[in-house]
C-alpha cells in the first residue's frame, strides 16, 4: 500500500511539472475514473443490472477523459460523440463474443489460489467478462477520437477554407499514424503484463494448441482486439462527424 501512494504522489508531481494545470487535470481524471470503475465492480456485485450499470459508468469515464482536457469544446464535443457511438457498437461485439468464446470465470490455473473458496456465489461471471471487456477498451478510444478531433479542430482554425476532401486526407494521414501507436501500445502491454504467464506455459510444456486455447490469455487477447477495433474505428468516425458539423455550421 506505502508503494502505492508513493508511487501515485510521484506521478502527480511529474504531471504537474510537465503539463501544470492540464496535468492536474488529468490526474484527477484518472482519480475519477478509478472511482468510477470501483462503483461498478461494487453495483455489479449488489445485482444491479450488469449492462446498464457498466454504460452508464462506461460513459461519464468518457466525459471525464475527454471534457477534463485542454481542447477546445467543439473537438471535446465531436471525440465524445465518436466514442459514444463507437461505445454502442462495440457493446453490440463484445456481449455476443463473450458468449460465443466462453471465457468467463477463472482458468484452471487458478485453482491453487481458489481452492480453499467457494466459487457458489450467486453471481453469474458471465456478466463480470462483458463489464470488464467493455471498460478496457474506453482508454483507447477516447485517445483516439481526441487526437484526431484536436487536430482536425487546429486545421478548420488555421484553415477554413481547407476542402473537405483535404481535411479527410489529413485525418486519414494522423489516423493511420495513432492506428499504428495504439497498436504496440496495446499489444507490448498485454505482451509485457503476460511475460512471466507466458514463461510459465513454456516451462510446463504447454503445446501451441493449449497457448492459444488458455482462458487467460483468450481473455487478454480478446480485449487488446476489441480495443484496437475500437481505435480503427474512432479514426473514420471523428472525420465524419468533424465534416458533418462543418457543413452544419455554414448553412446556419
Amino acid at each position: 500500500m506505502n508503494s502505492i501512494v508513493i508511487l501515485a504522489v510521484v506521478l502527480l508531481l511529474t504531471m504537474l511539472l510537465a503539463g501544470g494545470v492540464s496535468g492536474l487535470k488529468a490526474f484527477i481524471s484518472l482519480g475519477g475514473c478509478c472511482c468510477i470503475v470501483f462503483l461498478t465492480v461494487i453495483l455489479i456485485a449488489w445485482y444491479f443490472p450488469y449492462l446498464w450499470v457498466t454504460t452508464i459508468n462506461a460513459v461519464i469515464i468518457l466525459v471525464l477523459i475527454i471534457y477534463l482536457r485542454d481542447t477546445d469544446l467543439n473537438s471535446a464535443n465531436t471525440a465524445f460523440c465518436s466514442s459514444v457511438i463507437i461505445l454502442t457498437l462495440l457493446i453490440l461485439l463484445i456481449i455476443p463474443l463473450e458468449h460465443w468464446a466462453q471465457v468467463q470465470g477463472f482458468s484452471s490455473e487458478n485453482s491453487a489460489d481458489l481452492e480453499s473458496m467457494s466459487l457458489l456465489i450467486g453471481f453469474n461471471f458471465m456478466d463480470a467478462a462483458i463489464a470488464m471487456t467493455i471498460l478496457s477498451c474506453l482508454g483507447a478510444i477516447a485517445e483516439a477520437a481526441v487526437s484526431v478531433a484536436a487536430v482536425l479542430s487546429e486545421l478548420l482554425r488555421h484553415n477554413p477554407t481547407i476542402s473537405n476532401t483535404r481535411l479527410a486526407q489529413d485525418g486519414m494521414l494522423l489516423g493511420k499514424q495513432i492506428i499504428a501507436t495504439a497498436f504496440n501500445t496495446l499489444f507490448f502491454g498485454f505482451f509485457g503484463g503476460f511475460l512471466a504467464l507466458f514463461i510459465w506455459f513454456i516451462r510446463l510444456n504447454y503445446t501451441f494448441g493449449e497457448f492459444l486455447n488458455n482462458k487467460i490469455f483468450v481473455v487478454e487477447f480478446l480485449m487488446t482486439i476489441i480495443s484496437i477495433i475500437g481505435v480503427i474505428l474512432a479514426i473514420p468516425l471523428v472525420i465524419w462527424i468533424t465534416i458533418l458539423g462543418r457543413a452544419k455550421s455554414t448553412t446556419h
